[in-house]
Formats: structure tokens, C-alpha cells, sequence
């Protein structure tokens, strides 16, 4: 198959799977293409794929993220000792781990293209990510609380691992426990990357964007969890800090000297 018969086989399988989107048209650009299939991703609920399914979505979305480029750890410079900064996509990222920043449902995002960071890893990793978080979610039995952490198989992402981690909300004012639940989601994924042998972890800018979180707080907070905890365990794992938008780069940059 080429690369856009790949996209067309994925398309029609999910427009199959549901009778009330077999009436669906396929557009004929490749934008509408690749919109439309990831759409189709996004709203998809938890169940089983066939190995060949699997088989073309893994061969196509590692086409896509090679397309994009794949920036590798060694490709980084260190801001100081084990701590990086790197601006881009983290669903290209190749290290150990990546973290998302997850609902309590842990099941990914079901609005189509929305640009949120959960949206876009389930994207790129395919949908057997949102299968393992069901099946982890099912044997947990409830929603996954603030501020801790689960991790699973990156699928087709460049990296190894994604670490989940449930951020707090901020309606309004912020409070010394928004703080804390914050500290503490940065705090649970370095102590499970560490528990699982994992040398290195980048982390999105957790609870800011939609959460509402306020950028620089957050900032703050997320560098000195991750400097009092290599100092305290004396961690080797290396960090790279990940952002998208330049405000982000600007307020990082000046933290990190």
C-alpha cells in the first residue's frame, strides 16, 4: 500500500465499523483526508482491532510523524545538569517517556480535532493507547484521581512510554492546593519513571491551556518540583521541559536561567 492508500483503508474501516457513519463522503484532498480520520479516532469508543488494522494504522502514523521530523534526546543541549528545554510537538519526541495531560476518565479526548495535548498523543499513538486506558481504568474502577500518575506503551509514538497524569482545574482563584495537586502530578510521573527504569521524561506544560491553570505559576511550580526531586532522590532521570507556544519558551527560558 502507499501512504495514501493506508489513509484511505483506515478511513473506511472506522466509517464501517458504525452504520451511522457509512454515509459519511471521503473528501478528496488529503486534508479533508486526514481531518476526517483523525475524527474518526477521536470519537471512537474502547474496543477491540483487528491485526490488520493495526498493522496499516502503525505503518501510516509512523510515515506521518517521520514526515514531521523526530527530534532525539541527543539531539538537545541541557539548560543545566539533566534538565532540558525544547520547544515543538511532543507526539515527535523520541525518549523514554512523554507525558499527557489527561481527564479523570483517562480515556483521551473524544472531540474531534480539538488541540488539546491529550487529543494529539491518542492521535499519533494510535487507538490501541485508548484501549490500554480502558482496560487500566476498568480494573481501577473508578476515575483517576489528581495529581497521580499511570503509564502505558507509546504505540506508534516515537517514544517508549506515555505517563498519564490528571492535573487540577482552576475556576477562578488560585489556591494552595491547586498548587500542590499540581507539585504532585510532576512529582508521581518522575517517581513512576523511576520505579520503571525510565532515563529520561519530557513533560507538557500540565493543567495550563484549558485547565486554566495560570502559565507562569505553573512554570514555577514545575521546575522546582523537578529540582527539589533530583536533589532529594538524586535521580538521574534527565527532564525535558516541552513547549508549544513562544510565551511558554519566554516565561521557561527565564526560570531556567
Amino acid at each position: 500500500m502507499t501512504h495514501e492508500d493506508k489513509r484511505m483503508y483506515l478511513i473506511k474501516t472506522l466509517l464501517a465499523e458504525q452504520p451511522r457513519y457509512r454515509n459519511i463522503g471521503i473528501p478528496a484532498d488529503t486534508q479533508g483526508q486526514k481531518d476526517l480520520l483523525r475524527s474518526l479516532m477521536n470519537v471512537r469508543m474502547p474496543a477491540p482491532v483487528s491485526d490488520e488494522y493495526v498493522q496499516v494504522e502503525n505503518e501510516y502514523l509512523k510515515e506521518e510523524t517521520a514526515a514531521k521530523g523526530i527530534p532525539r534526546l541527543a539531539d538537545l543541549k541541557p539548560v543545566e545538569e539533566g534538565i532540558y528545554l525544547w520547544q515543538g510537538d511532543i507526539t515527535t519526541l523520541e525518549c523514554d517517556a512523554i507525558v499527557n495531560a489527561a481527564n479523570s476518565q483517562m480515556l483521551g479526548c473524544f472531540q474531534p480535532l480539538h488541540y488539546c495535548i491529550d487529543n494529539c498523543i491518542h492521535t499519533y499513538a494510535g487507538l490501541r493507547l485508548r484501549n490500554k486506558c480502558a482496560e487500566i481504568m476498568h480494573k481501577q474502577g473508578h476515575e483517576e484521581p489528581t495529581g497521580q500518575a499511570k503509564i502505558t506503551p507509546a504505540y506508534d509514538l516515537p517514544c517508549k512510554h506515555v505517563i498519564h497524569t490528571v492535573g487540577p482545574i482552576v475556576n477562578g482563584r488560585l489556591t494552595a492546593r491547586h498548587e500542590e495537586l499540581l507539585a504532585s502530578c510532576y512529582k508521581s510521573c518522575l517517581a513512576l519513571a523511576d520505579e520503571n527504569g525510565l532515563g529520561s521524561i519530557a513533560f507538557c506544560c500540565i493543567s495550563t491551556g484549558v485547565f486554566g491553570f495560570p502559565q507562569k505559576r505553573a512554570a514555577e511550580i514545575a521546575v522546582q518540583t523537578v529540582r527539589d526531586y533530583k536533589a532529594n532522590t538524586h535521580s538521574k532521570i534527565e527532564v525535558i521541559f516541552n513547549v508549544f507556544k513562544n510565551e511558554d519558551y519566554t516565561i521557561y527560558r527565564e526560570l531556567l536561567g
